[in-house]
């Protein structure tokens, strides 16, 4: 069997029959976890590996681990700083601040690996402009040439664990003010703007071989009709031809109140697919996902299957054996300087335990 091009979710920390039904789809291809299915990790591994026990290639499985107020596993695992932080680090000491990120990356990646999770939704590739406060200090900061060079060490040590990245979200979502979980953001720039400012962490971390990209759910109605995630031109066009992309594609949350703009939820699926997205992800709507499955049962593409086979944790450590590893010691080391470092006071709209999961 192959992977299928949906993610869905799970509403526990363990499998239910529904689940496993669900899981065991011809159309689904893997599972983004989140904090109400993790207790502790040896619950989240036994999870995991019943997961990757369904099927043959197994699921992936990914999570949004990328720090500070997006941080979906804690207690058990390391509390690492937001993005925000390297860049605050950047403008004092750009050395320390790429070795402190390559450190950390690995840290992030080695305790993901170790329970069974193929990957996280990192790094935010989105400039920091004090617009969107849904990205704010989940970005590295607000120059291109920086965010380029520290997203690239974040993904450089996630790699030396043997895990992949996803850069997010393209071409960029720094550049509006309202947030994608419930409106329909539009930036009004043209593509020469973007070009040198926006897409230059995308373009420097394709160039190193960044594996995957998650577009935004934002209108550039300058340049494109839909939203980036739902658009030809931004996919095929310009992420694929124009800056050579060859990684798989995911999709942003085909839940969320912006991904309206493609249509009723199966609607929205095969629009995002059409523009070339590899995996959608369906997310805390359980329905919605149920009738995408059921949409897309008998499509396969060949060139996404190869792609998202890519995508698979390739780490060999045991957790027992990760605190003798000098690379854990030294991302530990690295996560207690950091926090010593002032950082941005944000109003948390993603992290508020008052409003459901979603993902972005």
């Amino acid at each position: 069997m192959s992977l299928g091009p949906i993610m869905v979710d799970l509403a526990g920390t363990q499998l239910c029959p529904e689940d496993r039904d669900l899981l065991r789809q011809p159309a689904v291809g893997g599972v983004i976890l989140f904090a109400r299915n993790y207790h502790d990790p040896a619950q989240l591994t036994a999870l995991t590996a019943a997961i990757h026990a369904l099927r043959e290639p197994r699921l992936l499985i990914g999570v949004d681990q990328e720090g500070g107020r997006v941080q979906r596993f804690r207690d058990g695992f390391t509390r690492l700083p937001p993005a925000g932080r390297f860049g605050t680090l950047y403008a004092q000491d750009p050395r320390r601040a790429v070795a402190a990120c390559t450190a950390v990356a690995w840290l992030m990646a080695a305790e993901l690996q170790v329970v069974g999770v193929d990957f996280s939704f990192a790094p935010v590739l989105d400039l920091d402009r004090g617009l969107c406060q849904v990205i704010g200090d989940r970005g590295f900061g607000s120059a291109a040439e920086p965010v380029a060079t520290l997203a690239s060490a974040w993904a450089a040590g996630v790699r030396l664990a043997g895990m992949a990245s996803v850069g997010k979200h393209f071409p960029g979502h720094g550049g509006v003010t309202a947030d994608s979980h419930t409106h329909l953001p539009c930036d009004e720039r043209d593509l020469a703007d973007l070009l040198a400012a926006d897409l230059v962490p995308f373009r420097r971390l394709i160039e190193h071989g960044l594996e995957a990209v998650m577009p935004a759910h934002v209108v550039y109605s300058h340049l494109a009709p839909e939203p980036a995630g739902f658009s030809p031109f931004w996919l095929r066009e310009v992420l694929r031809e124009r800056l050579g992309f060859s990684g798989v594609i995911f999709s942003d949350d085909l839940n969320m109140a912006a991904a309206g703009a493609g249509g009723d939820y199966v609607e929205r699926a095969q629009a995002a697919a059409r523009a070339g997205c590899d995996m959608l992800l369906i997310c805390n709507n359980r329905p919605a996902a149920g009738a995408i499955v059921d949409a897309f049962r008998g499509q396969t593409d060949p060139t996404a299957q190869l792609r998202l086979l890519r995508m698979h944790g390739r780490g060999r450590l045991l957790r027992e054996r990760l605190h003798e590893e000098a690379r854990w010691h030294e991302g530990l080391h690295q996560v207690a300087l950091l926090e010593d470092l002032q950082t941005l006071d944000l109003d948390l709209t993603l992290g508020d335990p008052t409003r459901p999961e979603n993902h972005s």
